[in-house]
């Protein structure tokens, strides 16, 4: 039996590579696996591959670590790629979709899947992922894509869209982190909760959250939730990010009956009801982190230089389970045997509320077959007609990129809730004409120029 092999683009996004090879590599059935380094970072392609390899090495020595600079070797013959890069990092481009819209007093949190920061992320990435598709078509056309980039349903919405014989599956964490830390608010088990989530990334709600009772029934745990809140009992301190309490999702149970699976930093900025210029009271009652995620990049690029250095001269770290659904996807389909994780696919019915195409994320079977959606048909219509906000964003974002029409990337940028809510007409033009023209080179070219004024 030949071995398998694992492409990693972008493997200079070091601390996510760690953890999915080193879930990868406590899979006895990938133990012999053959992982290859792809990233155009040099310095972050070795450190790469100095802390895989001594992860490896760590467990007998059976899997085999390469490095490429070029893509399309890296893909050839490959069975599973991994991406995890992000076209233009955190400097200039993180760094400018927080900059500029902050002169017109629009505000962000996390600016990587919805509001102007998505879509512009999404305009520079989804080319390359597209790169990667065509790749795939000519050197491993069977390959399964394991899509890790933000903006998540933007970019699986455009490669199922332009590339539909590529088997892709867009992964988060979101449903099975926020799983985790709702269990923890509870202070009960998690392997004693089951659950239900559906809708789309980041914008997924838990329609079942329920805790399994001595006699073998199940017992809804929302009222114990809402009531914790409530009385002031719940969220409890993240156990993700301590500089957010978690308190924007608790106010929308309340008002929408049902948990969504995705981080009250990223929500605040998914609607229209919670950042607002002219509201700082809000900000501080739902103590909200503004410019979050620039925060979050320096930290992790100063805690990697301190590790990366570290990693030179001592023994790989002890290897854990970071619960991200790669391995057990890869393992499901090598060995057969199945497991359920929760992906983001182009929607051919899968959750028939929702439009044709989109971007949905649902429970999927994995085994030899491959990747098997399950149809969700009883999200409540508020939750959908909430997800339909984001979605006319992540559409014509998308459709911007499949017609190289500059005008839709304005049309999506007037339709975002967030964006709408804070700025007029002529200052969303305006927008997204400054950072069209600031992106530059990072933009397809068709969009590099913008338009000044509407015609």
């Amino acid at each position: 039996m030949s071995k398998t092999v694992i492409t990693f683009i972008g493997a200079g996004s070091a601390v996510f590579t760690r953890n999915i090879a080193g879930d990868i590599l406590l899979r006895p059935a990938l133990a012999d696996a053959e992982i290859r380094l792809m990233d155009i970072n040099p310095k972050r392609l070795e450190e790469s591959e100095i802390i895989v390899g001594k992860m490896a090495a760590s467990l007998g020595g059976k899997a085999t670590v390469k490095t490429y600079s070029n893509q399309r070797e890296a893909l050839t013959g490959t069975d599973f790629v991994v991406c995890c890069f992000q076209v233009g990092g955190y400097d200039p481009c993180t760094i400018t979709d927080f900059e500029v819209p902050k002169k017109f007093g629009l505000r962000q949190t996390i600016a990587d899947t919805l509001g102007i920061g998505g879509i512009m992320r999404g305009l520079r990435t989804v080319p390359h992922l597209w790169s990667i598709c065509e790749d795939l078509t000519e050197v491993a056309p069977e390959a399964v894509m394991l899509q890790y980039v933000n903006p998540m349903a933007i970019n699986t919405w455009a490669i199922a869209a332009k590339y539909p014989h590529i088997r892709q599956v867009g992964l988060c964490h979101s449903v099975q982190g926020t799983a985790f830390e709702l269990a923890r608010d509870l202070d009960i088990p998690l392997k004693e909760i089951r659950y239900k989530a559906a809708g789309i990334n980041h914008m997924a709600f838990f329609t079942r959250f329920e805790h399994r009772q001595p006699d073998g029934s199940y017992k809804d745990l929302y009222p114990a939730l809402k009531a914790g809140y409530r009385e002031g009992r719940l969220p409890k301190p993240s156990h993700w990010n301590p500089r957010c309490p978690n308190k924007v999702r608790y106010e929308m149970l309340t008002r929408l009956d049902y948990f969504v699976t995705e981080s009250s930093e990223h929500f605040a900025e998914y609607t229209p009801y919670f950042i607002k210029r002219d509201r700082p009271d809000l900000i501080e009652k739902f103590g909200i982190p503004l410019d979050e995620y620039p925060v979050r990049c320096v930290e992790q690029i100063e805690n990697w230089e301190k590790e990366a250095e570290k990693l030179k001269t001592e023994d790989a770290p002890k290897l854990k389970d970071s619960h991200e659904y790669a391995s057990q996807i890869i393992n499901s389909i090598v060995t057969g045997e199945p497991s359920v994780i929760y992906g983001n696919i182009g929607n051919k019915g899968y959750i028939p509320q929702l439009p044709e195409g989109c971007a949905v994320e649902v429970p999927v079977l994995v085994d030899h077959n491959g990747l098997q959606p399950t149809v969700v048909t009883d999200i409540p219509p508020q939750l959908v007609a909430l997800m339909r906000t984001n979605i006319n964003v992540q559409d014509l974002t998308v459709q911007a990129l499949l017609t190289e029409d500059v005008r839709h990337i304005y049309h999506a940028a007037m339709l975002d809730p967030h964006t709408a809510a804070e700025l007029d007409l002529d200052q969303i033009w305006e927008l997204v004409s400054d950072l069209l023209e600031a992106h530059g080179k990072w933009n397809p070219e068709w969009a590099r120029s913008g338009l000044k004024k509407a015609s």
